[in-house]
C-alpha cells in the first residue's frame, strides 16, 4: 500500500505534491537586495537570471501526448518549445531572496501567448525541483499548445535550498508564485516574447494550496497589478487544521512523511526552535533531521516511519492535539494559514477524488461551502468518483485544459 501510494509522488512530478529541501534550523539563506536595474527592466526587479535549458521539438512532444496520461494535450499542440531556468527574488521570513522556476515558452507564435503557472505538489528532495530538468511533462505539453508556463520551485530548492521548505504556509507560498510571475514578465519583455493580458494559475496537491493562496494574494492586493483570468486548484488541503485531523482519528496514515513534513516546516518556518523531542518519539525525532536533508526522497523518508500517528508523536503532543486548550501556538499558526476566510473573484475550479486517501475529500467540500457562503459566485467544485489522490489529476486536468481554452 506504501509503495502505491509513494509512486504518486513521481508519477505527479509533473505538477505533483509538497517539497522540502534540507535540514536547516541553523542555516538560512542569503539576504539579497535585488539591483534598483537588474539588466533587463528596472520597473521588474523580481527578475535577477535566466538560462536555456533545452528545446522540445513538436515530434517529441507529440509521442509524449500519445499516451493516457497526456492525452489533454495531444489535439492542440502546435509548437516547439524552450526551457529556461528562471532565477528572481522573492521574501523569506520578511528578507530578499533568490528563488527559481522553469519557464516553458512555444516558439514562433504568431500571437501574444498568455501565462500559465502551474503550482506542483510535494516533493522531498532538490533533485526533484522543476528546474532540474530532464525529461518532457505536462508543462512543456501546455507550453506547446500556446501557452508561456511557469512552473516555481518554490522557497527551499534549487537557488534558495539553504531554506526549508514553508509547507502549507500561505503567504510564503503565495509570494513565490506572484513573484515568479513579475519576473517572467520581465523575462518575456527581455526576450521579445509576447504575452497577452491573460494569466491562469493551476495545481494539484500542495499545488492545489499553493494556486488558491497566490489567487488570494493577488485578489485582495491589488498594488500587484495582476488579474486572475481563471484558477484550478486539484485536492489543496486548503483547510490547514484539517490535515492534522487524520492524525487523531485513530486511523492509520500511509504517508507520514507529510505529517512530519508540516510540522517541521512550521518549527523551522515560525523560527519557533521547539526542541523536535517535545514532538515525535525516538527514535524518529533525532532521525527526521537527516531524513529531510534535501538528498532523500519521499519514499525512503516513508519508509522509516510508522503508518501510526501515536507510534510517531509523543503522547504528550497526541493527547494536545485532542485538547482545545492545549497546542495553542500550532493550532493558531495552522488556522491563519487556511484559506477558509476569503472568497476566490475570479472563475474558479476546484478538484477532488471522492476516494483520496492523502487529503480528505470533505476537506475541498468544507473549503467550497466556506467559499460560497462568502460570495464566491464563479466557482465550481468538481467531484471526481472513485478518484484516489494519486489517479484524480489526470481527470482534472482533462477538464481543465478544455476550459482554460475558453477564456
Amino acid at each position: 500500500m506504501i509503495k502505491k501510494l509513494l509512486l504518486l509522488y513521481s508519477l505527479l512530478l509533473t505538477i505533483t505534491l509538497a517539497g522540502t529541501s534540507c535540514h536547516k534550523d541553523d542555516v538560512a539563506p542569503t539576504a539579497v537586495t535585488p539591483p534598483t536595474d537588474p539588466g533587463t527592466d528596472p520597473d521588474s526587479p523580481a527578475y535577477a537570471a535566466s538560462t536555456l535549458l533545452s528545446e522540445a521539438d513538436q515530434h517529441d512532444l507529440k509521442a509524449a501526448a500519445s499516451t493516457n496520461e497526456y492525452a489533454a494535450f495531444s489535439k492542440d499542440i502546435k509548437y516547439d518549445v524552450a526551457i529556461y531556468k528562471l532565477v528572481y527574488y522573492t521574501t523569506y521570513q520578511g528578507k530578499q531572496i533568490k528563488a527559481s522556476g522553469l519557464v516553458c515558452v512555444p516558439k514562433n507564435m504568431s500571437s501574444p501567448a498568455a501565462l500559465v503557472s502551474m503550482q506542483h505538489g510535494t516533493i522531498f528532495s532538490n533533485q526533484e525541483a522543476p528546474s532540474n530538468y530532464s525529461v518532457i511533462s505536462d508543462q512543456q505539453l501546455l507550453a506547446a499548445t500556446g501557452y508561456i508556463t511557469l512552473i516555481p520551485d518554490y522557497i527551499g530548492f534549487q537557488e534558495s535550498k539553504a531554506a526549508f521548505h514553508p509547507y502549507f504556509d500561505q503567504q510564503h507560498s503565495a509570494l513565490a508564485v506572484i513573484d515568479m510571475i513579475k519576473a517572467a514578465k520581465a523575462f518575456c519583455k527581455d526576450k521579445d516574447f509576447a504575452l497577452n493580458d491573460k494569466l491562469f494559475l493551476v495545481g494539484y496537491s500542495e499545488g492545489g494550496y499553493v494556486t488558491l493562496a497566490a489567487q488570494k494574494e493577488i485578489e485582495t492586493h491589488p498594488e500587484y497589478g495582476l488579474t486572475v483570468t481563471a484558477s484550478a486548484a486539484g485536492a489543496g488541503g486548503y483547510d490547514v487544521p484539517g490535515l492534522l485531523g487524520i492524525v487523531t482519528s485513530g486511523q492509520p496514515y500511509y504517508f507520514p512523511a507529510s505529517l512530519a513534513y508540516l510540522l517541521l516546516a512550521y518549527n523551522y518556518t515560525n523560527d519557533w526552535k521547539r526542541p523536535l523531542t517535545e514532538i515525535f518519539q525516538e527514535p524518529y525525532a533525532s532521525q527526521l533531521p537527516k531524513l529531510f536533508n534535501g538528498s532523500t526522497d519521499g519514499m525512503a523518508i516513508n519508509n522509516q516511519l510508522p503508518i501510526d500517528p501515536q507510534k510517531l508523536f509523543t503522547a504528550a503532543f497526541y493527547n494536545g492535539l485532542k485538547d482545545d486548550g492545549k497546542e495553542q501556538q500550532l493550532k493558531k499558526a495552522l488556522a491563519e494559514n487556511s484559506l477558509l476566510n476569503w472568497a476566490p473573484q475570479s472563475p474558479t475550479r476546484l478538484y477532488h477524488g471522492d476516494a483520496d486517501e492523502i487529503i480528505s475529500f470533505q476537506n475541498s467540500k468544507h473549503t467550497y461551502q466556506r467559499f460560497s457562503e462568502q460570495g464566491a459566485t464563479q466557482l465550481n467544485f468538481i467531484t471526481i468518483p472513485g478518484g484516489t489522490h494519486e489517479s484524480s489529476y489526470t481527470p482534472m486536468m482533462q477538464s481543465v485544459v478544455p476550459w482554460f481554452k475558453l477564456f
